[in-house]
């Protein structure tokens, strides 16, 4: 069985290293590429990094900040943002990412998701589905920033992208995003019974306990975070964290 990881996730807006509340309001926080030094400092895990501005600006993506972020990190890294074509995706692997993450391209072109994982593993190929609640219930997912809603269910389109040769699934909760008072745990159940990909699960944690308890009851891959790891206290101080050997090695075995 794989060993659950704890993942920092960095947004990257305007060449900064943000932090939004249900994907809106981005508040510097700070450096990237400095963030990238502290996490190693830190032995982290993994590192999640997404140009929210990508995207939504229809670019590319920005390959000399991916180069630099890759070239400074010690961990794997999974980078996300403007990726729309499979060659985008080799050049952005030959500068030493380990992973790619897609999410509007991969809704509104999934065969790109077969393409990306034929070329370069589908272990290397993370789908994101930014998903929301519906006021009737259920969850939607959505593009561009929480922008757009797309009206397709993300449990149909997480086996849809396990079918299409999808290496890792992220559920990133627009509802949570920020808020840090826990995870959307009723999607996350949902999605857990429906594929047997590696699952990893984003927005709304606030404490070690948050994902201790996710871990527990999914027997997730990937706890993801933002807040959690850029701010300390009640006050929020920005305060880049992360927790030592020991710590996540009784959050992990403690909830097993």
């Amino acid at each position: 069985m794989l060993r659950p990881r704890v993942i920092p996730c960095l947004l990257v807006h305007d060449k900064g290293l943000v932090k939004t509340v249900q994907f809106k309001d981005p508040k510097y926080v700070g450096d990237p590429i400095n963030a990238v030094r502290i996490f190693n400092e830190k032995e982290c895990d993994e590192l999640m990094v997404m140009d929210i501005d990508a995207t939504r600006e229809r670019r590319e993506p920005d390959y000399k900040m991916i180069e630099n972020l890759a070239a400074e990190c010690r961990m794997p890294l999974c980078y996300g943002g403007g990726v729309k074509t499979v060659e985008q995706a080799h050049r952005i692997f030959s500068l030493g990412v380990e992973k790619i993450a897609i999410s509007s391209a991969a809704i509104q072109s999934p065969e790109l998701v077969t393409a990306m994982a034929e070329r370069v593993g589908s272990q290397s190929v993370v789908v994101v589905l930014d998903v929301k609640k519906k006021m009737l219930g259920g969850h939607e997912i959505y593009t561009h920033n929480g922008k757009k809603g797309t009206g397709k269910n993300p449990v149909e389109m997480a086996v849809k992208m396990q079918e299409l040769g999808a290496g890792e699934i992220v559920i990133n909760s627009i509802d949570q995003d920020g808020m840090m008072k826990g995870y959307d745990l009723a999607i996350v159940e949902k999605i857990r019974k429906a594929i047997s990909l590696p699952l990893t699960v984003l927005g709304g944690a606030g404490s070690l306990q948050d994902i201790g308890k996710l871990i527990k009851q999914y027997n997730i891959i990937g706890a993801a975070a933002g807040s959690l790891f850029v701010f300390k206290g009640i006050y929020k101080a920005v305060l880049i964290n992360y927790p030592n050997w020991e710590e996540k090695d009784r959050l992990i075995n403690e909830n097993r």
